[in-house]
């Protein structure tokens, strides 16, 4: 049996055609696709990567692939039918970190602020198929701010194929911080863990915030009408796939998206466009109230929710959430607006 080495050249990002090689120098097996070091998008399981590769076009502009599963355990329509939106919105997110580490030079180890996050899908492109969907994406970095050598903040715009098909566009604004001025930023908030916390004693019902399982359920209800307390379950093995001293951005997306279905319960609200600024940390250590509202709607079969996020009289974030509606006995739900 050959014994296999890898040279310096070959270790490059994955899945880039590279190969092994053996001591006599012939390619013995070619380097497969594979996810991007999870690392790179601040991700403790291998499963919940959705980047494969990456390669350079220009100076701000790259080339992505990626993969969504075909029966993921969260990131699914509670028919089983559709890729989530939230999943696009994930994938999106990733590609921000991932950039920053391995394209614009920030180390592992940094910090990330995610200032604001936009996600629009095509819902007649989100069909799950009969195997995994293989992404395309493209990314443009503008905004490029640099303290010094070191990447300060950047904003990245991006758009996320398959087959062809648009299945998502959209963007954020990233800013980079050192462990050190994380620490420092953080204080005494920084050794706060997500076990810290009341768990009120009731959940809202799955159904009622599109999802399908009580676990994957973030909110708990309250007295007051269209409000609810965060609530997510700490052991989520996808909302807290890594550790942290806040409840992570996605958790507070999730929280909207959930918040916005329960507004438009007992229609079946699908988000077609979520937009969402971050204002400050949401802590672990006192409740998060989640609001709704309903704006005004373009039309009957067509929802526009404004959920918002305050802390001890503080906003945390803010989020407009549309999309259209499945009310019950009125058939499927209409296309996602707008059409590529």
């Amino acid at each position: 049996m050959t014994l296999l080495t890898i040279q310096e050249e070959d270790l490059g990002i994955p899945g880039q055609g590279r190969r092994f090689r053996s001591p006599t120098g012939l390619d013995v097996l070619p380097r497969l696709t594979t996810t991007v070091p999870r690392e790179y998008v601040h991700r403790a399981s291998h499963a919940e990567v959705f980047l494969t590769g990456c390669e350079q076009l220009d100076e701000h502009t790259f080339a992505l692939t990626g993969q969504w599963p075909r029966a993921h355990t969260f990131f699914t329509s509670v028919d089983g039918t559709q890729h989530d939106s939230m999943q696009a919105a994930e994938t999106i997110r990733q590609a921000g970190l991932f950039l920053a580490h391995a394209e614009l030079g920030v180390p592992l180890g940094h910090h990330f602020l995610l200032w604001d996050l936009n996600v629009t899908t095509y819902q007649q492109n989100m069909a799950i198929g009969s195997g995994p969907s293989d992404l395309t994406l493209r990314a443009t970095c503008t905004d490029v701010v640099r303290k010094g050598k070191r990447l300060a903040e950047f904003r990245m715009e991006i758009s996320v194929e398959r087959d062809g098909r648009l299945c998502a566009v959209g963007g954020g604004r990233f800013a980079c911080i050192s462990d050190l001025t994380y620490r420092r930023l953080r204080g005494a908030a920084g050794s706060a863990t997500r076990t810290t916390r009341t768990r009120p004693l009731a959940k809202v019902l799955p159904a009622v915030v599109g999802k399908a399982l009580p676990r994957d359920v973030v909110l708990s209800p309250t007295e007051e009408a269209h409000s609810w307390l965060l609530d997510p379950d700490p052991q989520h093995p996808i909302l807290f796939d890594h550790g942290g001293d806040h409840f992570p951005g996605m958790v507070l997306l999730e929280a909207a998206r959930q918040a916005a279905g329960a507004l438009c319960h007992p229609a079946a609200l699908t988000p077609a466009s979520v937009c969402t600024d971050f204002h400050q940390y949401a802590e672990f250590t006192s409740p998060v109230r989640i609001q709704a509202a309903a704006l005004p709607s373009r039309a009957a079969d067509w929802a526009s929710v404004q959920v918002t996020g305050t802390q001890g009289g503080r906003s945390v974030f803010s989020a407009l959430i549309s999309g259209p509606l499945d009310r019950p006995g009125a058939g499927s739900a209409a296309p996602a607006r707008p059409r590529p």
